[in-house]
């Protein structure tokens, strides 16, 4: 029987992820990190004029944790932002069918990236971030397809108007990075980050570090 490995902050800080994703506390549970909170972060995420896409990833995912980790002192403060981007145009988080089916249409026989920018904030203020980078192509999509995936409701609040860890996965026809970064986090990159900000792996049984 396998032993659950727990990833656990130094010297028993709490951990807050400054996000209300589902998607995001599942996949830290994958790597054994389980949040003591959630506390999403709201921030003005409009780009600014001719902003490129990889710069937007970092500077909304630095905002987000900035805008956090005020409220929890003493805890280590991980925030993510996910971007798709095709060519230098950012895509929309699609709050509508229309602006799904824009996406969709776009996004359709085309490779795209997705940048996912990653901030953690430590108790002591030290700031570790990076931007993560996925390719991504959809074949080409039928109108059938399009209205069919805008029927399932996936695509709402989703950065490009999918979520590839549902019915999209269909129409992925070339990943090149992680997918992790593609479903809302980058876990091999977010697990760096916090190894290098002194987490490590005990197993469930272990007391936490002192």
């Amino acid at each position: 029987m396998t032993t659950p490995l727990v990833l656990r902050p130094p010297k028993g800080a709490p951990f807050i992820l400054a996000s209300a994703s589902p998607r995001r506390s599942s996949l830290l549970a994958q790597i054994g990190l389980v949040a003591a909170g959630t506390d999403p972060a709201e921030a003005d995420e409009t780009p600014f004029p001719a902003e490129k896409p990889r710069p937007y990833a970092a500077r909304m995912a630095r905002a987000k944790a900035e805008a956090v980790a005020p409220r929890h002192a003493g805890c280590f403060v991980l925030a993510a932002d996910t971007v798709v981007a095709c060519g230098r145009r950012i895509l929309p988080k699609a709050d509508s069918e229309s602006d799904a089916r824009r996406c969709l249409t776009l996004l359709s026989g085309r490779r795209h990236r997705v940048l996912g920018g990653i901030c953690v904030i430590a108790p002591d203020g030290r700031t570790h971030s990076r931007v993560v980078e996925t390719r991504v192509g959809f074949k080409r999509l039928s109108e059938d397809e399009i209205t069919t995936y805008l029927a399932s409701g996936e695509w709402s609040g989703k950065a490009g108007g999918y979520a590839v860890q549902g019915l999209a996965a269909a129409y992925v026809d070339f990943l090149n990075g992680s997918y992790s970064n593609v479903v809302g986090l980058a876990l091999a990159e977010t697990y760096t980050l916090l190894t290098g900000l002194g987490f490590s792996h005990t197993t469930s049984s272990s007391e936490a570090p002192a």
